[in-house]
């Protein structure tokens, strides 16, 4: 299943909904042009919704972190919504966990951007 992304504005935030596989090639794609499409709008508040993505290859995780300093070099900020528990005992493994802000509660995360 290829990835999808949807993306929705919760006040000064914009949620991405994506479900999917973010693996090389369009995946991994995908996931780039919707941060860097966002960041080009000025949309420097980003929320990941990844409760529907099933699988990160370490071509995804390399995007994610690319994303990730992309945004924070804009002076953005860029945080990740319901992880699937593949995905997080991936982020922990590789010790990403600690970099990026992790949510389990959307009201919770949109809060957080303060």
């Amino acid at each position: 299943m290829s990835l999808q992304a949807t993306h929705r504005d919760a006040g000064k935030v914009t949620v991405v909904d994506l479900s999917g596989r973010i693996t090389l090639g369009d995946g991994s794609a995908l996931l780039r042009k919707t941060i860097r499409g966002l960041l080009e709008d000025q949309r420097k508040l980003i929320l990941l919704n990844l409760a529907d993505v099933d699988y990160i290859d370490s071509s995804g995780i390399g995007e994610l972190v690319s994303g990730f300093t992309a945004v924070k070099n804009q002076s953005g900020d860029l945080k990740l919504l319901h992880l699937t528990k593949k995905v997080r005992d991936l982020l922990q493994i590789t010790k990403l966990y600690t970099v990026f802000d992790v949510f389990t509660d959307e009201s919770t995360a949109l809060g957080s951007f303060n």
